[in-house]
């Protein structure tokens, strides 16, 4: 056993009776013997805040409670000191990790005034506790949880742990035998614990990291309606600015939508054709590795399921189990390997879908042409471009992660700068002609 491996046994067993002595005097007291929890209020209404999105160093002393529920909130006291000896194991691997310089995935919080309540990471921060950080890596949730309520912000943390769980898992399959392999794996299935908890905070029944949906129609309709609405504003910005007559503009408008629905659309079918065809590569290459390798893939089932929490024993039994089956392992392996659900589109509804947004946002600049007369018909094609630009930039956001207000003023701003850019260059392309 290393040096750094006894530090770390006799630090939890030090920080485990300090919680004993402080939790039998708050029992004498009669105050909270353990951690705070703000899981009533997630449920009831969601969460008030300032802030949301990005990873930033927190003080630790700002970290006051969590949003687990009970289970996870008896596990320490509130001064992050481990209350259970079953947490030693985790507890002083994370501790190994910081003192040896590791590199950890940032723990997740809430915002609440200038507080934080922990969603994951709660044994990282009673470790940055006991070593006496002063900062921690954290993802700061809490403005979208004001607005939406954590049933949207919840699925974003999944597809997190999510993302961490399959990092583990390389770093196991990479790592030679020893602490690292070790560590890895234990990670690994610290990080699909986190996300059972958070699947059923969410309502949610399974892991959301093991399914591949094909397409998405809101993503397909903001960034349609995006591209159209900002080409064709430079498009008509530039006519004007070559000072034709009115009816130009508005040929040349119709026109540029035309084109740029037909284009997109044509980019979004291939796409999503393009995205049909690896995968279908992918399965193909996959069914191929079952049939002349087997044995490598029986035991990437194996630690799938050592993942998921099954001891050795018996993953490997279940692994045995499925290959016995090339079909079902076959199937198995995509689901789980590769993370390649059903489609839930096709190429042709994803090129319509992306057509049609794109046309409706080229419309808007084009429109008060169609009704008014040039001067008020320019100057409220400006005004709702602007206008527009801002909301598409604000939805644009659920995608990012960024606020919607930074995010639509980040349009507003490029907007402008089309406009701008493309009435000058149409100035002085008609001058030169």
């Amino acid at each position: 056993m290393g040096v750094e491996r006894i530090r770390a046994i006799q630090d939890f067993d030090s920080a485990r009776a300090r919680a004993f002595w402080r939790n039998l005097r708050t029992i004498l007291t009669g105050r909270a013997d353990r951690l705070r929890s703000i899981e009533p209020l997630m449920r009831a209404a969601g969460l008030e805040g300032r802030s949301f999105g990005g990873v930033h160093e927190i003080l630790v002393d700002k970290i006051v409670g969590s949003v687990a529920p009970d289970p996870k909130t008896s596990d320490f006291d509130p001064g992050f000191l481990p209350l259970n000896r079953r947490m030693r194991e985790r507890w002083t691997r994370i501790y190994q990790a910081m003192v040896e310089g590791d590199e950890l995935p940032p723990i997740d919080v809430y915002k609440v005034d200038d507080r934080y309540y922990v969603i994951d990471g709660h044994h990282r921060v009673s470790v940055a506790r006991r070593l006496g950080r002063p900062t921690i890596n954290a993802r700061v949730m809490a403005w979208l949880g004001k607005r939406f309520g954590p049933g949207y912000l919840l699925p974003l943390l999944l597809r997190e742990e999510g993302r961490e769980v399959k990092g583990y898992m390389d770093l196991h399959r990479a790592s030679p035998a020893g602490d690292a392999k070790t560590v890895s794996l234990t990670l690994a299935k610290e990080s699909a614990a986190h996300a059972e908890t958070l699947a059923g905070l969410a309502g949610k029944k399974s892991e959301p990291w093991h399914r591949a949906e094909s397409g998405g129609f809101l993503r397909n309709v903001v960034y349609g309606f995006n591209d159209g609405l900002t080409a064709n504003f430079g498009l008509v910005a530039g006519v004007i600015g070559a000072a034709v007559q009115p009816h130009v503009i508005m040929i040349s408008g119709v026109a540029g939508m035309i084109a740029d629905a037909l284009s997109m659309g044509s980019s979004g079918y291939l796409a999503a054709k393009s995205e049909l065809e690896v995968y279908a590569h992918e399965i193909a290459m996959e069914k191929e590795e079952i049939r002349l390798m087997p044995e490598v893939e029986e035991e990437e089932l194996a630690l799938m399921y050592q993942v998921k929490g099954v001891d050795p024993r018996t993953a490997r039994r279940m692994a045995e189990e499925v290959m016995r089956d090339p079909q079902r392992a076959l199937d198995e392996q995509v689901r789980e390997e590769l993370k390649i659900g059903a489609a839930h589109s096709t190429p042709f509804k994803e090129g319509w879908v992306t057509g049609s947004a794109t046309a409706v946002g080229a419309l808007i600049p084009v429109a008060p042409f169609l009704i008014f007369e040039t001067q008020i018909a320019i100057w409220t094609s400006f005004a709702i471009s602007m206008l527009s630009h801002f909301g598409v930039g604000a939805a644009r956001s659920v995608f990012t992660g960024r606020g919607v207000f930074r995010s639509g003023v980040d349009m507003f701003v490029v907007g402008l700068g089309v406009a701008l850019v493309g009435y000058v260059m149409g100035d002085v392309v008609a001058r030169l002609l």
